[in-house]
């Protein structure tokens, strides 16, 4: 039976007597997170366990929290965790095209940095001090004097030789030359070796060619000494150097003891200063220039491969990082190689290599928006990659693009131990958890953030310290008693539910922030009742502009809508407009028209292509309901159509299934409904009425044009008793009832409706199979059998003119 609701029905208040405060400035705060226990309780799971692809994709609707929980929890539980390990890149002496990664202790990468500056710092000035010592001066001294005594012996020998055989041995500029002598200190002229004879000249060719090559072995005994020299004082600046660097080396070996990688690394130090000492020793500036434009570089520019790049640098760091990366690219997540333009050139080294968001959250936890991510080329599957392989590669990620591959850095992998935490509305965790093979395996811990929580006394308690706690932290001005109840009361209509309070407590805060405005442009103390009701409204004019149009337009006749008086065949339905930052109800005229025919019910909507799935399955509810009740004795015959008038977009939902329900036994039994009335509510088969989505926008959409063109008591709405328990109605709507000016019935079952738009009983099926007199349902029944009737009529019609037709030649059987 339709229930006539009461102003009690339409609102759930608030009791502001109920709370024990006077303003929110009596309430202690820091009451964390509401209404999410599931959330919270799949977020303790998630971030406890350390078992390999359990990160967490936190989902819900924007408002509900996610980001700031998150935040909290990881805080909190970061701030009693581990410090994670500094990582520097060091110079790789065996293949400098791949950079070592060294881990060190939280801190100890600034202070491997800093001894290596000053280990360099050092070298630079005591090893040319070394080679500037007497001792070294003296030992080089004797190796020089030793080769010079031995080259000083090998010729003297050989000149002994040559002035025996008659010969001198010369050096000038043009090198050494061997010349015969006439006597013992003049050598012979060419004019004097022309005079003599042929057997004392080739006596003497023979006697130079032998002395020639006696000079090539002293040459090549001269060379001999000389690597052997230079080897001597090759070993002996390396000596001498060694004992420059032996002492600070095995006291970085030793600061720095227990890091094997730093040890070997150092070592190697040792061992390329050692092969590189004219680096040292060499002091100069700035080298000239070819081009007296250009400025080479200064020598100092060769020790940067001795400089340790601290790409993670945890000295400052309270327990295990939390970072969130707001612009996940795919340089921003896993860092970069940078690289300088010299001489019109890109170069780069590997103190030029940068850390991402990645590296800083290792050994800790990385918050990354879903949406950005997947925005980022290449952000998601390198992400994925990384979490799957447990490293982070630093890589030009364009290189496979390149036409032409260039040269660059391929810096050694840095193991990965991070806890990666997605966030994101609910349809982007379900397309990347079916379309998405690998999701499945590596963000195994859903945390779903819900839009609702019940209201009970506890949680309308936690409301007010939500309140309290956004109040003083935005230093908005205090809410009394009734502002808060104003706030827990607007928090149900935002849930769609008397029974509970949403959870987008961002919303309630942005409200929170223009009552406390307007009660401050009020002249008040205190955010009251009244402040929060003016700043619903003042944000409802703002925002609906194209709700005033559309009933202008209502008003003006341009959209028909009647609100008085009766029509056959034609109810007004209600529907919701969502703008997206704004929604609101829309009333529209559902008409039905009837005639003999067999077509059954038409959808104009569906003809012309402007109707979705679910209000065509609606239409065919509506067909199937008119069998079941209809044609219990006999088939029935019918030709219907409905229709949305003046509907100029497509229509889904099937909300309107009474409302053309009503339209259609209206058109069919003649019987008129009253326009004062708007219909919403889903039918099934049987006629049982279910709920439908936007209850109080669509009540006060027909409220507000009933209330322009004037409330005079004969206007109400009829909605599903299902949707009784979704009314949180504007105060308007409620005090307006009370009055008597406006009604709202509640129906379980479809005829129920029909009664209250018609004034006549229904009827209901007897034993007979047919329904009482004077009721809707007997008069559909007897214009649906005049309908057959007439049919069966014309169809006896139609054969006897069949057969007193001559039969032509093509319709005899040979």
């Amino acid at each position: 039976m339709a229930v006539k609701l009461g102003p009690e029905d339409l609102r759930k208040s608030c009791n502001p007597d109920a709370f024990d405060f006077a303003t929110t400035d009596d309430i202690a705060t820091r009451v964390g997170t509401i209404g999410q226990e599931k959330a919270l309780k799949s977020l303790d799971f998630g971030l406890d366990i350390t078992a390999r692809g359990f990160n967490i994709f936190a989902l819900g609707e924007t408002g509900t929290g996610k980001r700031t929980t998150i935040n909290a929890m990881l805080n909190e539980k970061a701030a009693g965790e581990k410090v994670p390990l500094d990582w520097c890149y060091v110079y790789n002496f065996q293949d400098p095209d791949i950079p070592l990664a060294v881990s060190m202790e939280p801190g100890r990468g600034r202070v491997l940095k800093k001894d290596m500056e000053d280990l360099i710092k050092a070298l630079r000035s005591d090893i040319p001090k070394a080679f500037e010592s007497k001792e070294y001066e003296k030992q080089k001294n004797q190796i020089v004097e030793e080769f010079q005594r031995k080259q000083n012996e090998l010729f003297s020998k050989l000149e002994e030789e040559a002035k025996q055989k008659g010969f001198s041995i010369k050096r000038g500029v043009a090198g050494i030359m061997i010349l015969p002598l006439k006597d013992e200190n003049e050598p012979l002229t060419p004019e004097e070796f022309g005079k003599l004879d042929d057997q004392t000249k080739k006596e003497m060719e023979k006697t130079g060619r032998q002395l020639q090559e006696r000079l090539n072995e002293v040459f090549r005994a001269m060379r001999d000494t000389e690597k052997f020299v230079q080897d001597m004082l090759s070993k002996l600046e390396r000596a001498i150097a060694f004992d420059a660097l032996h002492a600070p080396i095995e006291n970085l070996k030793s600061k720095h003891k227990g890091n094997d990688k730093i040890v070997a690394y150092l070592d190697n130090v040792r061992e390329d200063i050692l092969g590189h000492l004219d680096e040292f020793k060499s002091q100069e500036g700035e080298q000239q220039s070819p081009l007296p434009f250009l400025k080479m570089p200064k020598q100092e520019a060769s020790f940067a491969r001795f400089t340790v790049n601290v790409i993670v640098d945890n000295a400052e760091t309270k327990g295990a990082p939390v970072v969130i990366e707001s612009n996940p690219t795919y340089l921003n997540l896993f860092g970069r190689i940078e690289n300088r333009i010299l001489y019109g050139m890109a170069v780069t080294d590997f103190t030029m290599i940068r850390a991402g968001s990645v590296h800083r959250a290792n050994g800790g936890y990385l918050i990354v928006d879903a949406l950005d991510l997947l925005r980022n080329a290449f952000s998601y599957e390198a992400l994925k990659r990384a979490i799957k392989n447990q490293e982070i590669k630093v890589e030009d990620v364009l290189e496979q693009y390149r036409l032409i591959s260039t040269a660059t850095l391929k810096p050694e992998a840095i193991p990965l131990e991070t806890k990666v935490v997605l966030t994101g509305a609910p349809n982007i965790y379900y397309l990347l958890y079916n379309a998405d093979p690998d999701y499945q395996e590596l963000f195994k811990v859903k945390a779903d953030f819900d839009t609702r929580m019940d209201r009970t006394p506890e949680n309308v308690a936690k409301y007010a310290q939500f309140i309290a706690e956004c109040q003083k932290a935005e230093k908005l001005l205090p809410f009394d008693r009734s502002g808060v109840a104003a706030l827990v009361e607007h928090g149900s209509r935002l849930a769609d539910d008397q029974e509970k309070l949403t959870t987008r407590l961002s919303v309630l805060s942005d409200l929170m922030r223009e009552a406390s405005y307007w009660a401050r442009k009020d002249g008040a103390n205190f955010v009251r009742k009244q402040h929060v009701a003016q700043a619903i409204a003042e944000h409802i004019n703002r925002a609906n502009r194209i709700e005033e149009r559309i009933r202008e337009a209502t008003i003006e006749d341009t959209l028909i809508i009647g609100t008085s008086g009766e029509v056959v065949g034609q109810i007004n339905g209600l529907a919701v407009l969502d703008m997206g930052d704004y929604s609101f109800g829309k009333p529209s005229r559902i008409t039905a028209t009837t005639h003999v025919g067999k077509a059954g019910i038409v959808n104009i909507e569906r003809e012309t292509k402007m109707s979705g799935k679910i209000h065509e399955k609606a239409i065919f509810i509506v067909a199937s309901y008119l069998g079941s009740r209809y044609a219990a004795k006999k088939p029935i015959s019918l030709s219907a159509s409905i229709t949305f008038e003046q509907l100029y977009d497509m229509i889904e939902g099937d909300s309107a299934t009474c409302a053309e329900m009503y339209a259609l036994l209206s058109s069919i039994s003649g019987v008129p409904l009253k326009q004062s009335f708007a219909v919403t509510g889903s039918m099934d088969q049987n006629g049982d009425v279910q709920p439908i989505g936007g209850v109080n926008q669509k009540i006060e959409g027909f409220f507000d044009l009933c209330k322009t063109r004037g409330l005079d008591g004969s206007h109400g709405v009829i909605i599903p008793k299902r949707n009784v328990r979704n009314l949180m109605l504007k105060q308007e709507v409620v005090d307006a009832l009370a009055d008597g000016l406006f009604s709202v019935y509640s129906i379980e079952k479809m005829e129920e409706g029909l009664e209250i738009l018609t004034g006549m009983a229904a009827g209901a099926l007897g034993p007979d199979l047919a329904y009482p007199e004077n009721t809707v349902n007997n008069l559909v029944m007897k214009r649906l059998t005049e309908i057959k009737q007439a049919l069966e009529a014309k169809k006896e019609k139609d054969e006897e003119t069949s057969d007193i037709q001559p039969k032509s030649s093509l319709d005899v059987k040979e």
